[in-house]
């Protein structure tokens, strides 16, 4: 047996015992890498005399292919024996069905922000939105609330950083949704009729409050606008959000700095077995304020309260929802119970609506 045949039966077999590519590399890397064995015997080629290499040229050659198709036939094979072993041990059938996931589900003040827009869209309100960081003036001055008063204090609102140098003019998470209707009459003039729900925040926290919360607010001025306009107003608001036919009022005198005459309002209700009934029975439940807007509200808008006036009255979201679906505690909105909100929560198909991604 010649030198060359030796290699090469040496080399086919160590190929073959190969059991990894780690190990099929070293065998190529020995064989035809640039010190390798087959690689420096073709290097002797050119100090041969022809002859010679006319002779031993095509053995080596041969050799070289021998053993490269001899690597990449195995390297194959190891491929596909790692990939068996792969998919053997990753097994999975995949007529299986799949694995179901919960829908999600609206939450029941994004519902009720819905049902509310579309009924009061309905009554002709446009829809108006404001910054939730307001200043000193829009929340309070413009409202005719006086610098003593008991909401202007820090128990009460949450202050932040001063607009200015001076503490003279303090920013403010806004306590209502009223800064809007500051805004929107301002902007855009009068006569004007809006509604604007959003975000609230206050220094509270109990069964009932919370220091976020939801709040919506309506505003109409016009020349010939009264208390009627505004009974009829809420009237068939309750009627159509509560769902509920009869629907009685009771308005109370009250008083708010920004609107005169002022009135805090109860819808009459029963409670039979802890179970609350909207429209009937002899108890009364206070769901919501309002009043004629004050003039000095106007004024600060620059409006002629001589020439124009309105009602403004404003309500919790989240409280009017928890009377609707019977919802105990207003801390559970924001808690973040994905079991409560499986519970409470709508379906995107119950009612078509700007959060379930249908048009209204």
């Amino acid at each position: 047996m010649t030198k060359l045949e030796e290699l090469r039966q040496n080399y086919l077999e160590e190929v073959d015992r190969a059991s990894s590519e780690s190990e099929l590399e070293q065998v190529r890397v020995s064989a035809l890498g640039k010190k390798g064995t087959i690689t420096l015997e073709l290097r002797k080629l050119g100090s041969m005399d022809p002859e010679q290499r006319k002779e031993i040229a095509p053995q080596l050659n041969s050799l070289k292919v021998d053993v490269t198709q001899a690597i990449s036939s195995k390297k194959e094979a190891l491929v596909d024996k790692e990939l068996e072993e792969q998919l053997q041990k990753e097994w999975l059938d995949v007529t299986l069905p799949g694995r179901s996931r919960r829908q999600g589900s609206i939450h029941p003040v994004s519902q009720t922000i819905e049902q509310a827009v579309a009924i009061f869209s309905d009554m002709g309100f446009s829809y108006a939105e404001g910054p939730q960081i307001e200043t000193d003036w829009y929340n309070f001055d413009a409202l005719n609330m006086p610098p003593e008063h008991p909401a202007r204090q820090e128990h009460d609102t949450f202050f932040i950083k001063s607009d200015s140098k001076t503490a003279k003019n303090p920013n403010v998470l806004r306590t209502h949704t009223s800064p809007v209707q500051i805004r929107s009459m301002t902007n855009q003039g009068v006569p004007i009729r809006i509604i604007a729900p959003g975000r609230v925040y206050r220094c509270d926290y109990d069964q009932t409050h919370t220091p976020m919360f939801h709040q919506i607010e309506g505003l109409a001025i016009d020349k010939h606008l009264n208390m009627a306009h505004l009974k009829w107003t809420l009237e068939e608001f309750c009627r159509t959000f509560f769902e509920v036919k009869n629907v009685e009022l009771r308005f109370r005198a009250s008083h708010f700095p920004f609107t005169e005459p002022s009135a805090e309002v109860d819808i009459r209700c029963s409670w039979e077995k802890d179970q609350l009934k909207i429209g009937e029975g002899n108890d009364w439940l206070e769901i919501l304020g309002c009043g004629m807007v004050h003039p000095n509200v106007l004024k600060a808008c620059n409006v002629d309260p001589d020439k124009y006036q309105g009602f403004a009255f404003g309500m919790g979201l989240d409280r009017i929802a928890m009377l609707k679906y019977g919802i105990p505690d207003l801390r559970s909105f924001f808690e973040s119970d994905i079991r409560w909100l499986r519970h409470y929560g709508f379906l995107p198909v119950d009612v078509p609506s700007l959060h379930s991604g249908l048009s209204l």
